[in-house]
C-alpha cells in the first residue's frame, strides 16, 4: 500500500493543552505520526511517498475563506500584539447564548478575541509551525485521494494534525482543516459521484457531521463513545440523521464505556450494510485508533486484534479506499495499531510476532499518562 508523509507534521508541536481545568503535556504530539511511520517503514509492505501541494481551492471548498485567513495569520499577529505566551489558546468564546437575539458579531481586532472567535475548546493550540502543518496535513489527504483516483484501490494518508472537529467555520479537538470532509468534497466534485466517510475515531466527528448534514451526496457513519459521557459533547447523538437533502444520510452509532471488539465489530457492520445500500464506490475513512483498550483519552476495550478484522471487513465493500489518519494517543501500540488495520485492508495476515513498538521512555517524551480518561 501506499503511504503519504511528509515531516511539516512536526513543526507542530504544542507543549500543553488544558483540559478538565488542569493544563497537561499535550496529546497530539509529533510521536503520534512517527510511531506510525516507524512501524509502517519496519513492515517493509509499504511505500512511502511525499505530498503534493493543491493550494487553497479545496479548503475553501468545505471551510469559511475567513478560517483559512485567520490561521494564515494568526502568529504572525499573537507575536505583534498577543500575550507573548508561547502559543494561542482562548480565554473567551464566542457562545452561542452571549449574543442570543442581537444578530451575528463581527471578528474581533484582538488577538486574544480572535482565536476564541475560531475556537471552540481549550485543546487546540496554535504555535509557530501549526499552519504550515495544518495545510500539508490537507495535502497528505488530497495526495491520498489522488493514488485512488489514479487507480489504486486502497492508500493511507499519515495526516497530523487530524481534522475531523473542524467544522465550516471552527477550529478545535486538536484539528485545524477538516482533512476528511475536503478529500469527500474533492473526490465527489471530481470522480462526479456519492462519497461515503466511515469515522471509527473514539470521539464523534462534529466538525465532518456539521460539514455534510443537509447534503444527500455525502454519507455520514460514525463510531464513537456517547457524547452524553464524552468529548465532544454536543454532538454525535443517534437521533441526528441529516436535514433537507441530508435526510438519512448522517448515521451516528454512540458506544457504551467498555466496548469489546464483538460489540464494535457488530457496529462496524451496522455501520458498513449502510454503506452498502449508498451509492458511489469511494469510501473515505477517519482512522482513529483511540478507540483501543490503553489509549489514555478513551474508555474502550479494543484489542490490538480486531483492528486487523475492522480492516478486512472495510475493504470487503469493494469500495476504494482513501483512510486517513484521525485520533490514536497512546504511542507505544498506535503504529502497529495503524499497521494491523492497513494489513487487514491489504487482504495481509495479521502479524503480532514482529511488534516494533515504541519503549516506555519515548512514551514519557511524548507526554503520555495512562491515568487519565476523557477529554
Amino acid at each position: 500500500m501506499r503511504v503519504v508523509y511528509t515531516a511539516d507534521h512536526l513543526l507542530h508541536d504544542p507543549p500543553s493543552e488544558v483540559t478538565g481545568g488542569q493544563s497537561i503535556p499535550a496529546y497530539e504530539v509529533p510521536g503520534r505520526a512517527e510511531s506510525i511511520r516507524t512501524a509502517l517503514d519496519a513492515d517493509g509492505g509499504f511505500a512511502f511517498e511525499g505530498l503534493t501541494e493543491h493550494g487553497a481551492e479545496p479548503i475553501t471548498a468545505v471551510h469559511d475563506a475567513r478560517l483559512l485567513a485567520y490561521l494564515e495569520r494568526a502568529w504572525r499577529e499573537w507575536r505583534e500584539r498577543g500575550t507573548g505566551a508561547p502559543f494561542i489558546m482562548p480565554d473567551a468564546f464566542l457562545h452561542a447564548r452571549l449574543r442570543e437575539g442581537m444578530g451575528d458579531v463581527r471578528e474581533p481586532d484582538s488577538p486574544c478575541g480572535q482565536a476564541g472567535y475560531w475556537c471552540f475548546d481549550t485543546a487546540t493550540p496554535i504555535v509557530a509551525g501549526t499552519y504550515r502543518a495544518a495545510r500539508s496535513a490537507v495535502d497528505v489527504a488530497l495526495t491520498t485521494a489522488d493514488l485512488v483516483l489514479a487507480g489504486e484501490r486502497a492508500a493511507y494518508g499519515l495526516c497530523r494534525p487530524p481534522g475531523h472537529h473542524a467544522a465550516r467555520a471552527m477550529l478545535g479537538g486538536y484539528c485545524y482543516f477538516n482533512n476528511a470532509a475536503i478529500v469527500a468534497q474533492s473526490l465527489a466534485a471530481r470522480a462526479r459521484e456519492p462519497v461515503a466517510i466511515l469515522d471509527v475515531d473514539y470521539h464523534h466527528g462534529n466538525g465532518t457531521q456539521q460539514i455534510f448534514y443537509d447534503r444527500g451526496d455525502v454519507l455520514y457513519c460514525s463510531i464513537h463513545a456517547d457524547p452524553a459521557r464524552t468529548y465532544p459533547y454536543y454532538a454525535g447523538h443517534a437521533d441526528e440523521t441529516g436535514t433537507g437533502a441530508g435526510a438519512g444520510a448522517t448515521f451516528n452509532q454512540p458506544m457504551p464505556a467498555g466496548t469489546t471488539d464483538e460489540q464494535y465489530l457488530v457496529a462496524l457492520d451496522r455501520a458498513l450494510e449502510r454503506i452498502a445500500g449508498f451509492g458511489g464506490s469511494l469510501l473515505v475513512v477517519s482512522l482513529g485508533i483511540d478507540t483501543y483498550g490503553h489509549d489514555p483519552i478513551g474508555d474502550f476495550a479494543l484489542s490490538m486484534p480486531v483492528y486487523h478484522e475492522a480492516g478486512r471487513r472495510v475493504a470487503a465493500t469493494g469500495r476504494r479506499l482513501v483512510v486517513l489518519q484521525e485520533g490514536g494517543y497512546f504511542v507505544p501500540h498506535l503504529g502497529q495499531n495503524v499497521r494491523q488495520w492497513l494489513r487487514g485492508a491489504e487482504g495481509r495476515p495479521l502479524d503480532l510476532a514482529a511488534q516494533t513498538v515504541m519503549g516506555p521512555s519515548a512514551a514519557s517524551r511524548a507526554g503520555r499518562s495512562t491515568s487519565r480518561r476523557g477529554r
